[in-house]
């Protein structure tokens, strides 16, 4: 285990033991960007790896709150553990989470065996808050068996799930006019299972269509399924976690998980990389100096950069 505090490693072994505080404590340093998270997470990161990992993202209104809440009583009935990391926009007044999935999941969080975490985007506009792929892993690394990852739904830039599922569940849903031009096509790209929720509606017979059709012209190897569901009834949950499932088996089989693997961790290096980086030049004592010269226009952004 990492060198930590003594408070830090009996933190990091009671995460490893599964205990519900600790996972939250835990998950509080990281998204506070909290030095002591860090090496928290240095300890906990050996012990990851173990758990399948789904992002589900869509257009804001599709129900992928509700189908999050599905799929976690399917993989309960199973007997599975579960982890969800629900990411909310910020409020921009208390940088806080705004959408509340605790509150919408709320008979999940009596289950001992159900961890839920809202966490704020606070800006970042990936869709995903800086801190939910540590969270993620501090769920893995206290034995969840399953962990969902709900991302705000915010468009194309939403593309940063895949830096940490191994799966993306892209949910679409009829009657919100070009179906496929609300799924925004950097998401269309990053899909390995397409959902049509809210199916009992008109117009989902298109929405499928129009989805296989454009799916017809994907890359070679694994073909992405569309599922029906109706997730305020649960038809359909069972067909898509089956094929869920089948996409992680593919992965296994065809070397697809450490690939994925591979470039989620150059993903994380490169943004590590890019933290580091604005952290040296903000520490810089001649850093506001070049911020006053570019405002003046008496240096160019590149030119002040390279000086500093």
């Amino acid at each position: 285990m990492a060198m930590l505090p003594r408070e830090g490693a009996a933190l990091a072994e009671r995460v490893l033991q599964g205990d519900r505080r600790a996972v939250a404590r835990a998950i509080t340093l990281v998204e506070s960007r909290d030095p002591e998270g860090r090496a928290l997470m240095a300890a906990l990161y050996p012990r990851t790896g173990r758990a399948a990992v789904v992002g589900v993202t869509g257009p804001p209104g599709s129900g992928k709150s509700t189908l999050v809440d599905r799929l976690i009583e399917h993989h309960r009935k199973a007997g599975r553990t579960v982890g969800v990391i629900a990411v909310d926009p910020s409020s921009p007044f208390t940088g806080g989470a705004l959408l509340g999935d605790r509150v919408r999941m709320e008979k999940r969080a009596t289950d001992p065996d159900v961890f839920i975490r809202s966490m704020a985007t606070r800006g970042h506009l990936g869709g995903l808050s800086r801190a939910a792929a540590d969270a993620a892993r501090i769920l893995d690394a206290s034995g969840k068996d399953v962990v969902l990852v709900e991302t705000v739904g915010v468009g194309q830039a939403e593309v940063d799930v895949v830096r940490l599922a191994e799966t993306v569940l892209v949910v679409a849903v009829p009657g919100m006019g070009d179906e496929i031009q609300n799924i925004k096509a950097g998401l269309m790209e990053i899909g390995d299972v397409f959902v049509v929720n809210k199916a009992d509606r008109e117009g989902a017979d298109r929405t499928v269509a129009e989805l296989q059709a454009w799916l017809e012209h994907s890359a070679a190897g694994w073909s992405p399924p569309v599922v029906r569901t109706v997730a305020a009834t649960g038809q359909g949950v069972e067909e898509l976690a089956g094929e869920i499932g089948k996409h992680r088996e593919w992965l296994l089989a065809h070397g697809g998980m450490e690939a994925k693997r591979r470039q989620q961790a150059e993903a994380e290096l490169l943004d590590a990389a890019g933290e580091a980086a604005v952290r040296a030049a903000r520490a810089s004592p001649r850093y506001q100096k070049a911020v006053e010269a570019v405002a003046r226009r008496e240096a160019d952004p590149y030119t002040a950069l390279g000086e500093l």
